[in-house]
C-alpha cells in the first residue's frame, strides 16, 4: 500500500515534528583535548590565510577565499577535509594555477 498523499501543510508539520524528535534524541559529542587543539590550529590557519589574502589579485583568489569562508562556516559538520585537503585549501589563495595551454595550431 502506498502512503497517503500529504498536503503541503501536513508535510511541513510532519517534517517539523521529525526534526524536533531527532533534536531531542541527539547525543552530545565529546571532543578530546587533541581534537580541540587540532581544530583551534586549523581555525587559526584558515583565519590567517583569509587575512593575508585580502590584497592579493587574481581570478583564483575569490574562489579560494570563498572556500575558506565556507570551511569556517561548516566547522560543526561531521565531514571535514583531511590534512592534505586542508593544506591545499589554505594555500589556494597564494598559489597561482598553471595557465592552460592554448590548442591553437594556426599556421
Amino acid at each position: 500500500m502506498a502512503a497517503p498523499k500529504l498536503t503541503p501543510l501536513q508535510a511541513t508539520e510532519a517534517r517539523r515534528q521529525a526534526e524536533a524528535l531527532a533534536k531531542a534524541n541527539k547525543v552530545a559529542r565529546v571532543y578530546s583535548d587533541e581534537e580541540k587543539a587540532a581544530r583551534k590550529e586549523r581555525v587559526a590557519k584558515a583565519k590567517d590565510a583569509l587575512a593575508r589574502s585580502v590584497g592579493i589579485k587574481g581570478d583564483h583568489v575569490a574562489g579560494a577565499r570563498a572556500a575558506l569562508k565556507t570551511y569556517l562556516q561548516k566547522l560543526n559538520e561531521p565531514k571535514q577535509p583531511d590534512d592534505a585537503q586542508f593544506e591545499a585549501l589554505v594555500q589556494a589563495p597564494f598559489t597561482v594555477p598553471p595557465k592552460k595551454k592554448a590548442n591553437d595550431r594556426r599556421f
